[in-house]
């Protein structure tokens, strides 16, 4: 006779639930919001998965607000986070990338005590050549009065999230998120149409395997950051030298060193003096994850969780991943960024 080892199925539904109960006072809106984008990264993944035979690859000669041009998969994507999120009153007001400003709620509709602030597709001009792309998210408490979020609750430091995660449409789509307890992933199963939970309490190794920069930068980085890059590759010192592996698309880079170990590195540079990825859309919430997973996450010299939103767009250099290489980041570049 074969014996059968029962195996547990833990939903994301089911999970967050069983986190919830942790949390007596809790009001459910926070479990909530995460439903409402699961089922938002289930409509957005079936585009994914359909895109080569739909219209719906390539660009759609407009422009976003950061000057790029936005292919049809990013205002897909953006249109149903937002459809998705404004109707359910949970939240009072939403930011996008995609988006100049405040994405407000409709009047007709309730208001809750949440935002969101997300990037709907990152990695969309990898699209056509069927590069990974990704969801990121962040969920900020209101702290004004009245009905509609302002930009005072949009520019919020990150260490004020309350939850943050990420979806990533490779070939498998994964949910990860964090709410402070912890970050969890969780793989959809498209034969059920449920996310479940694969991947219980990630942590980080300390130290990397894996190094994800673009080396097309170098003659416009400064000198502490070529040399940084030179340690990392056991050039100089007795660093040991960690394998370069770069997508292109942050979250899809990020994902393989948040389960491998290594570093992300978006250094400024002499064309972006300021950074070139978005503090709120991007770093934070990544930042967030990364932290509850082990990591570390800065802009070279400040933690990223404590820098003071100016804007709803501002860029910020990243460093983020494993412990140790991020400190040797701000060893040896932090100086440079202070002054």
């Amino acid at each position: 006779m074969v014996n059968h080892t029962p195996t547990s199925v833990v939903t994301i539904e089911r999970f967050i639930i069983e986190q919830e109960r942790l949390h007596p006072e809790a009001s459910g809106d926070l479990s909530n919001i995460l439903y409402d984008l699961a089922l938002a990264a289930k409509m957005i993944t079936n585009k994914v998965r359909n895109a080569g035979l739909v219209d719906i690859l390539g660009s759609a000669q407009t422009e976003n607000v950061q000057g790029e041009i936005q292919q049809k998969l990013d205002i897909f994507a953006n249109e149903t986070i937002i459809k998705a999120m404004d109707h359910t009153g949970r939240l009072c007001a939403m930011a996008s990338e995609e988006e100049e400003g405040i994405v407000a709620i409709p009047r007709e509709f309730k208001t809750g005590r949440y935002l969101l602030l997300f990037d709907p597709l990152d990695g969309s001009s990898n699209i056509d050549v069927n590069v990974p792309v990704g969801t990121i998210f962040s969920v900020v408490p209101k702290i004004t009065r009245g009905r509609d979020g302002t930009l005072e609750d949009l520019l919020q430091p990150g260490r004020r999230q309350v939850a943050a995660g990420y979806v990533i449409y490779g070939s498998a789509t994964m949910l990860v998120y964090t709410t402070g307890q912890g970050a969890h992933g969780f793989t959809l199963d498209p034969s059920i149409g449920e996310f479940l939970l694969s991947h219980p309490n990630i942590r980080i190794p300390e130290h990397g395997r894996y190094l994800s920069v673009n080396d097309s930068y170098a003659p416009l980085w400064c000198d502490e950051v070529r040399d940084l890059m030179r340690r990392y590759r056991g050039l100089d010192g007795d660093h040991q030298p960690l394998s370069i592996r770069y997508v292109g698309s942050l979250v899809a880079d990020f994902h393989r060193n948040l389960l491998g170990g290594g570093i992300f590195a978006y250094p400024r540079n002499s064309q972006t003096p300021e950074g070139k990825l978005r503090l709120l859309y991007e770093a934070n919430p990544l930042a967030f994850i990364v932290e509850q997973a082990g990591g570390l996450a800065s802009d070279g010299a400040n933690r990223i969780l404590d820098v003071p939103p100016a804007s709803l767009h501002q860029r910020t250099p990243l460093y983020i991943g494993s412990k140790a290489e991020v400190e040797l980041a701000e060893r040896i570049v932090g100086e440079t960024v202070r002054t």
